[in-house]
């Protein structure tokens, strides 16, 4: 079974990073492979990091957001299976990169701390590229996204009114990053589980009260996820390596055929939008 790593793994990725990155400096950034789905701009990278103070750690939707002194941002996704990871080195900079180099890995960035900080990535889905952060909202990796759904903003009254005019199933909406971003397939399944509405059902079929439910559903959802570090279904790791423990608690995603844990019914599994769906015929109406 494979799990990109959505949300709650990036929010989990960034704290664990924060304490140790902020204030330390970056002296040298190295391209191992350039090949991810859009190139890595080696020779940009190379001239807007080195030598640049890292002033903090931001989340927008499923992307890591390192901030420079100078005004530039760096920007990771972590795709499917990329993983940002800070390792403390005995050997010197001006060599560790070129002797420790672990496959999949795409780059290393050298800190004065005598640490580094690894991307690697073995299917080639993330991304790693910088940009002034007073262009981050215009860029269009970011311009289209919707709101975050741990900010305040994710309301009931928010989901109804941004459904109105729509018919499809509620999944599906839910996942739509227009509209709110970060909920993805696994926390999809988990929410709409939490407030009791079937995945199918249409968006013109959902009461505002039942709007309330799911995105209370999805907030509980995400925070329960955030606490215990996340959901490791493939090869998610923190940026100290650590997997999270998430998935002991999923109520009904990955569990065809199992027992629901509140009414003993079996959980079933549809496909939406090429996506594995899984609910629990009973308990979602």
């Amino acid at each position: 079974m494979l799990g990109m790593p959505e949300l709650p793994e990036v929010e989990v990725l960034r704290r664990s990073l924060e304490p140790h990155l902020v204030g330390d400096r970056i002296e040298r950034v190295v391209v191992h492979s350039p090949a991810l789905r859009e190139p890595i701009p080696a020779a940009r990278l190379r001239r807007r990091l080195t030598g640049k103070r890292i002033e903090g750690l931001r989340r927008r939707a499923k992307y890591l957001l390192i901030d420079l002194e100078g005004g530039e941002t760096l920007v990771v996704h972590l795709g499917m299976t990329g993983t940002l990871t800070l390792d403390g080195i005995l050997a010197p900079p001006e060599i560790a990169a070129e002797e420790q180099t672990d496959p999949h890995e795409h780059v290393t960035l050298l800190l004065r701390s005598g640490r580094r900080l690894r991307f690697r990535d073995p299917r080639r889905f993330g991304l790693f590229f910088s940009l002034p952060a007073a262009k981050i909202e215009r860029d269009r990796h970011f311009a289209h996204l919707g709101i975050e759904p741990l900010g305040g903003e994710l309301t009931g009254t928010y989901l109804h009114r941004h459904a109105a005019g729509r018919r499809g199933p509620v999944k599906p909406f839910l996942m739509d990053a227009r509209v709110v971003v970060g909920v993805g397939n696994i926390y999809s399944c988990e929410a709409l589980y939490r407030a009791g509405v079937h995945p199918a059902r249409s968006v013109a079929r959902i009461a505002a009260v039942r709007w309330e439910k799911v995105a209370s559903g999805v907030r509980e959802v995400l925070a329960a996820a955030i606490e215990v570090g996340g959901t490791t279904l493939n090869d998610f790791a923190d940026g100290e390596g650590k997997s999270g423990y998430f998935q002991i608690e999923l109520e009904v995603y990955g569990r065809e055929g199992e027992p629901c844990h509140r009414c003993a019914g079996a959980i079933r599994r549809i496909v939406q939008s090429g996506r594995s769906t899984f609910y629990c015929p009973k308990c979602q109406r």
